[in-house]
């Protein structure tokens, strides 16, 4: 990761924008400001998506249809994300404590457009390794004390014919009082090796036991017939991943049509600007053309509602650029935002959290404070590999 005192060695800021400016940034193609209120409005006016959150927070392995149940068995809920519009569109409000602004962090993120072109075109495996995080609040004898969840995530997605894709979760998995306080108030009740910590659903909370100490890794086959990962509504083959469009105006209109598609099927639940969002944010971590990974990373600047801001950092103390979810999500644990965190000197997605900006009474009394990452999934390694990754000999199938 390099540092603030590298950014000089960067490409010059005017010649960014002109080689990466997407075609929705175009002024000859720009709404007036009377058109852009109104269509933020009807944005952040429209439903907002009712089912319920998976405890990760970015897509999993052909979850979209009718392959969910492959992944089923290792995902959790922690809550249904409602989302609430912001009383005012983002690009109005001034990011709280920093003196970057929005328009130099979308001149960060397009930076990240221009250095996603030049990645490794292709291989055999496409690899991932993200590390997971989830904050929970549990009671015992009316005490309150956060936990914490963490486990590496390894994912092998095979491309060439033969080859297979594999997903190993929950390795180095642990559940433990997130910091000191917290385990001084659980070793006061009595250290239970298991606690109830309460979750959200659509028809509202209950409550999940959770057991305290390491846990077993799972491994998953994550291919069915060719189909490797989903998009939008659709489990998808690594060719039809090679196919999609690489420019951001025809990416975002197969997005759209894919959104269409997508929300006909349940009502239109999901606000446009979210769901493109989303959508975009899964294609930059696929085995996608680094021409479509770079339009990925237009698409999102170019979306209305979503904020981006620059010279931030990730839960693992790395320096990139963040690309904000409109509106706000209640869960258990209070009213949250979402953010998405980009290297704009590699094109790489760091990290996928959720942070609290108003905590619940159960959070405070648990000592969370608003600006808390109380999820995060961080991505430490993304790219091409040539040989399979090992699967530890005590995972679970």
């Amino acid at each position: 990761m390099k540092k603030a005192q590298d950014r000089s060695k960067r490409a010059d800021t005017l010649q960014v924008l002109a080689d990466a400016r997407p075609d929705e940034l175009d002024p000859a193609r720009l709404a007036d400001p009377t058109r852009q209120r109104q269509d933020f409005a009807r944005i952040v006016a429209e439903p907002v998506d009712g089912r319920v959150a998976r405890r990760s927070m970015r897509f999993r392995p052909l979850g979209a249809v009718a392959l969910v149940a492959v992944a089923a068995s290792v995902v959790v809920s922690v809550g249904s994300f409602d989302r609430q519009a912001p009383a005012a569109p983002p690009a109005a409000q001034a990011p709280s404590g920093t003196a970057e602004t929005p328009v130099d962090g979308h001149i960060e993120l397009l930076s990240a457009a221009k250095k996603a072109q030049a990645a490794p075109a292709e291989g055999t495996y496409w690899q991932t390794t993200t590390l997971a995080r989830y904050v929970d609040v549990a009671e015992v004898g009316g005490q309150y004390f956060a936990v914490r969840s963490a486990s590496t995530e390894d994912w092998s997605v095979g491309v060439r014919p033969g080859t297979k894709s594999l997903m190993v979760s929950g390795l180095d998995s642990e559940v433990e009082p997130r910091t000191a306080a917290d385990e001084a108030v659980w070793q006061a009740v009595g250290s239970p090796r298991t606690v109830q910590v309460e979750v959200g659903q659509q028809s509202g909370t209950h409550k999940v036991a959770f057991t305290m100490g390491a846990g077993r890794p799972t491994v998953m086959r994550t291919d069915l017939g060719g189909k490797i990962y989903a998009v939008g509504p659709n489990n998808v083959t690594y060719k039809d991943l090679r196919a999609l469009p690489s420019t951001s105006g025809e990416l975002r209109r197969y997005l759209e049509e894919l959104y269409a598609q997508d929300n006909g099927a349940d009502g239109g639940t999901s606000g446009r600007s979210t769901w493109m969002l989303r959508q975009a944010g899964n294609l930059v971590t696929m085995p996608v053309k680094p021409e479509v990974r770079a339009a990925a990373y237009r698409v999102m600047a170019g979306l209305p509602g979503v904020r981006v801001v620059g010279h931030v950092t990730d839960p693992l103390g790395r320096e990139g650029v963040a690309v904000e979810f409109p509106g706000t999500y209640r869960t258990a644990l209070g009213t949250t935002k979402q953010r998405l965190v980009i290297d704009p000197s590699t094109g790489d997605m760091l990290s996928d959290e959720l942070l609290l900006v108003e905590p619940s009474a159960r959070a405070k009394a648990a000592g969370l404070k608003a600006g808390t990452a109380v999820n995060y999934q961080a991505t430490s390694r993304m790219g091409w590999g040539e040989r399979q990754i090992s699967v530890p000999k005590d995972a679970r199938s």
